[in-house]
């Protein structure tokens, strides 16, 4: 999300996802038994397994279901599961970008296309609107875990490329390539962050009306109610007046 409206959207997501704790648990389980079934199951020595991992305690994923998605991949059990990625269009021409760990590609593509159809958007074709983002890793940290001044020092020091700062909290971003080194930086000064992901950050931003902006917000629930979507891109933009009244 871009601009003003940025931290009322995560809230909203934020909002939506308390409601669905058993769902995000389970995706997050999804995504630690891809990763230590593609790699070595240590999170020291598995970069993808420790960032999923981590995002997993964020929103207090129990440990006996990390330590099971673990063991589930050690014992090459469960569904083999494809990362794929779809592009698209939601109201208004925003840009959205759908992630996916899926072990039916055609189960999934039906269910993303028709919940872009219902809700005024199209599906594209893969790069139809990834030219509109950058890849690029996200940390956030709550407000009281430092003072900005000292964020930004360290941020800086262990490579970030930007910091931002307010009441609602701290974001450091970064290339994807130090994303891995500047992570484990900031978790040794201030401990584990609320979010660290590799994320799509627009580069050009939409501004929606009132009704379509209550049809995106729509959209983006249903699709991260998907068990096969892991994570949800766009490049949105909602004023602060529309979304007290869609808050309402």
């Amino acid at each position: 999300m871009a601009g003003h409206s940025k931290f009322k959207n995560i809230m909203h997501r934020k909002g939506a996802q308390d409601k669905k704790r058993a769902k995000i648990f389970a995706k997050h389980a999804r995504e630690i038994f891809v990763a230590a079934k593609s790699g070595m199951p240590d999170p020291d020595k598995n970069p993808r397994l420790r960032n999923a991992i981590i995002a997993a305690r964020a929103v207090n994923t129990p440990k006996d279901n990390i330590a099971r998605a673990i063991k589930k991949a050690e014992g090459g059990e469960g569904e083999n599961y494809e990362e794929v990625r779809y592009e698209g269009y939601g109201p208004g021409g925003v840009a959205v970008i759908v992630e996916t760990l899926t072990d039916n590609r055609n189960r999934t593509a039906s269910d993303v296309r028709s919940t872009f159809t219902k809700h005024g958007g199209n599906l594209g074709e893969t790069g139809s609107v990834g030219f509109m983002f950058e890849r690029t890793g996200i940390i956030e940290y709550a407000a009281d875990a430092a003072d900005a001044d000292t964020m930004f020092e360290e941020a800086l020091e262990a490579g970030a490329a930007d910091v931002s700062s307010d009441e609602d909290g701290h974001q450091v971003s970064c290339a994807p390539d130090d994303f891995s080194t500047v992570r484990d930086s900031l978790i040794e000064k201030f401990g584990d962050p609320k979010e660290a992901r590799l994320d799509w950050v627009p580069n050009i931003t939409t501004e929606l009306d009132e009704q379509q902006a209550g049809t995106m917000l729509r959209l983006i629930d249903v699709l991260e109610d998907n068990d096969d979507v892991q994570q949800v891109s766009s490049n949105f933009e909602i004023s602060d007046e529309i979304m007290a009244k869609l808050s309402e």
